[in-house]
């Protein structure tokens, strides 16, 4: 039997641990999202360093929040996670033991991408969540209510020991197998605000056509004054050539799709395609996109942006017709749930997921 075991003192409460394990959006940020279930759920584990496809997780024992215990099946390796969590004098001890029950794995690469998940990201949410109960009234000339402890992701500033008997953090809706810490930080101020760009006109007017007047035929004098022939020549008819009746080409209406191509602790990367399905050109076009409160827009390519409030709005030129535009963006947000924005539209038509 292979057993990797994994301690760390961490200043904060276990009630604030628990959520960070149990809870599928903030699961989602630190280590990977899971299917909702019951006792059994599916953790998206496939593409994780060291796993070879999705985790099957069944509940074993559960004392919130205390002690979370349960059984991974993962590519023919079958595994026992126990978490338990023991108050400190100055927060809460956090111990990982996994056992191997079947199969085979390499226990000290396990090893190692247990101690940097609960090291690296695991702290990273357990700050955020401690910085939203931090209460910055100090009328009465007190200390704020709690003060969180603020680290860099990967600083060996925790004490962790990790015993010669190994056990990784498998699967569970808790520890993360991905070596390595990863904040998204972006540096920099937010574009300026500017006015939103014009509504561009559905109704796009066909090339100039120039202006094309009638034309009479003349009269054609006889061919001699003195001719003996006392009939005059018929002078021939007008003929009149008609004007080409001016054609109006209305441009079929734009369509986008949005995608969230990567999902960070504290922001993702979406991405917005723009459709042009009719044959006509679109000299311009906008498309709005709207984030959550606190939210702000980073790195920007395909389009330029504006941001006014939680409104971003991005124009771009011609866009001829049958063609698609993309636009990929970075957004910053400090609440780790939120991964895509609240909004998207284009021409006041809403985007449809990807």
């Amino acid at each position: 039997m292979i057993e990797i075991v994994t301690e760390v003192d961490l200043f904060h409460p276990p009630a604030r641990i628990w959520r960070a394990l149990t809870e599928r959006a903030l699961l989602a940020k630190w280590f990977a999202d899971s299917a909702p279930g019951s006792d059994r759920w599916i953790l998206a584990t496939a593409a994780l360093p060291g796993y070879d496809g999705d985790t099957e997780v069944e509940t074993v024992e559960l004392r919130a929040p205390h002690r979370l215990v349960v059984r991974c099946r993962e590519a023919g390796r079958a595994t026992r996670l126990a978490c338990d969590l023991t108050p400190t004098a100055h927060g809460t001890r956090l111990s990982v033991r996994e056992v191997l029950e079947e199969g085979d794995w390499d226990a000290d690469a396990r090893a190692d991408q247990h101690e940097q998940a609960v090291t690296g990201r695991l702290p990273a949410i357990l700050d955020w969540l401690a910085f939203q109960n931090v209460d910055l009234r100090r009328a009465e000339g007190g200390l704020t209510a709690e003060l969180p402890v603020v680290r860099l992701l990967g600083e060996e500033h925790r004490r962790s020991r990790r015993r010669p008997v190994l056990l990784a953090a498998g699967a569970v809706t808790l520890i993360a197998a991905a070596a390595g810490a990863t904040v998204w930080t972006t540096a920099g101020e937010p574009p300026a605000p500017a006015a939103p760009a014009p509504t561009t006109s559905l109704v796009m007017p066909s090339s100039a056509t120039p202006s094309v007047r009638p034309t009479t035929a003349r009269p054609t004098p006889s061919a001699s004054r003195r001719s003996a022939s006392p009939s005059p020549t018929p002078s021939p008819t007008p003929s009149r050539t008609p004007s080409p009746t001016p054609s109006t080409v209305v441009a079929a209406p734009l369509t986008a799709t949005y995608e969230t191509v990567t999902d960070r602790i504290f922001g993702y990367r979406g991405e917005v395609v723009l459709r042009n399905p009719g044959p006509a050109p679109r000299p311009a076009w906008t498309v709005t996109v709207t984030l959550h409160d606190g939210a702000t827009v980073g790195s920007v390519s395909g389009a330029e942006a504006t941001q006014d409030g939680t409104v971003v709005t991005f124009t771009g030129s011609a866009l001829p017709g049958g063609e698609a535009a993309t636009i990929r963006f970075d957004v910053r947000d400090p609440d780790p749930s939120h991964d895509a924005p609240a909004a998207c539209t284009t021409e006041n038509t809403p985007c449809t997921p990807a």
